[in-house]
């Protein structure tokens, strides 16, 4: 096997690293507008809506780019996402501190650090990363996709620093020219590709089956495709609000940005842990479906009772249990797939789901200021979100149930 050759072994782990530190750098790129929402909203008199839609393009312009990247993994792997996503997210961030309009904005957020940023980097990361590795596959897809969590939690507080010192212009400045020193380099690092895994044998004669290999499942590779695709919809809707709203909730709960920028900073360093711990421990013995729904349920109850706590420290534990449940969520749908589905497409149906994914992360992002705006609270777009959350629940326990006999883990049946 390919995983025994210690060459072999060597660049996997090279991948691996270079993996999470790109998505550690341009994990910053979401954050930085979660920060600035405030003071972008004062400086131009804008709605909330306005930096909020901006922050959801992004997830938009990404589901769109993952389409396309996603059969350039298959086909050519990982090296070409991975430069034009660094030119690109490097270039849109330095272009954000000179705007003057919202639709310049906009336009930087869906293209550069949408479409061929983020839509670059955040499903053809991952499914590259599961071509990688047979074993062990859940622990590998939730350390690259911890490098996200942790920028959370370097970026955040650096941003809040950073801010009140020179002020969000410059903040957007210096990190365009950080990334595109640091991320160069790491492309010729991610640039190789997996060995092809070998043919399965046919089983010798006299046994019932002459293939040896996967159970036939009952739902077709279509239908579980939809099927991830309506579950990740209802989850990235809820997912989306904190991630974009959560310093603005807790300074409206009347404390300092710095107070609120630590709360998302716990809430992210519990989904670092969620993806690096947690998400490999839970799939690699029970499979993505099992590991789905355990995290779709944590994230559900929690976005809930974000509405009815007001006291700091609550805050805290609340944003910390959020984390856990949120952090293994997205990858865990590339552990789903490459359970379920052909390898050989595993980067072109991953880009599908993270596409529906991306349109649902935009529409949370925005539903949080839209309904901000109209309600002057965030209760009613944290409580419908819970509520498009929940209906994630209900559809994984079916393909739970439909599946049951060929998921992977422990507790399928003999």
């Amino acid at each position: 096997m390919a995983e025994q050759d210690p060459k072999a072994a060597r660049r996997r782990t090279l991948v691996l690293i270079g993996s999470v530190s790109m998505l550690f750098i341009t994990g910053g790129a979401m954050f930085m507008i979660v920060v600035a929402l405030k003071d972008m909203v004062t400086d131009f008199g804008w709605p909330r809506e306005v930096p909020s839609l901006a922050f959801s393009l992004q997830f938009v312009g990404s589901g769109f780019g993952g389409l396309i990247m996603g059969r350039i993994v298959d086909r050519w792997g990982f090296g070409v996402p991975a430069v034009l996503a660094t030119v690109m997210l490097s270039a849109g961030a330095t272009l954000v501190s000179e705007i003057s309009t919202a639709w310049q904005l906009y336009a930087i957020y869906l293209i550069m650090f949408g479409l061929s940023g983020q839509g670059a980097l955040a499903a053809p990361v991952l499914a590259n990363i599961a071509r990688w590795y047979s074993e062990h596959r859940g622990k590998a897809v939730g350390i690259v996709s911890s490098g996200q969590a942790l920028a959370g939690i370097v970026w955040l507080p650096v941003f809040g620093y950073v801010m009140i010192e020179i002020g969000w212009r410059d903040m957007f400045f210096w990190y365009g020219v950080f990334a595109l020193c640091v991320m160069l380099p790491l492309c010729l690092v991610v640039r190789h590709k997996p060995q092809p895994p070998k043919p399965l044998l046919p089983k010798p004669t006299g046994t019932k089956s002459t293939y040896s290999g996967k159970p036939v499942s009952p739902i077709s590779n279509t239908g579980i495709q939809y099927g991830l695709c309506f579950a990740i919809f209802g989850c990235c809707i809820a997912m989306a609000l904190p991630l974009g709203h959560l310093v603005s909730f807790v300074t409206d709960r009347g404390f300092p940005i710095q107070s609120a920028v630590e709360v998302q900073s716990v809430m992210l360093l519990c989904a670092f842990i969620s993806r690096a711990v947690v998400l490999g421990l839970l799939s690699d013995r029970w499979g993505g479906m099992r590991a789905l729904l355990i995290f779709s349920v944590a994230q559900t109850v929690m976005l809930t009772v974000f509405t009815i706590t007001h006291e700091l420290w609550a805050l805290y534990v609340v944003a910390a249990l959020f984390g856990l449940g949120y952090g293994g969520l997205f990858p865990v749908y590339t552990i789903a797939i490459r359970d379920h589905l052909p390898i050989g497409e595993i980067g072109r149906r991953t880009g599908i789901v993270f596409f529906v994914g991306a349109l649902a992360m935009g529409v949370g992002g925005w539903m949080g200021g839209y309904l901000f705006d109209l309600t002057k609270s965030y209760t009613a777009p944290f409580l419908v979100g819970a509520a498009f959350n929940a209906a994630n629940v209900v559809l994984v326990i079916y393909l739970i149930y439909r599946l049951r006999d060929v998921l992977p883990g422990r507790l399928v049946r003999a």
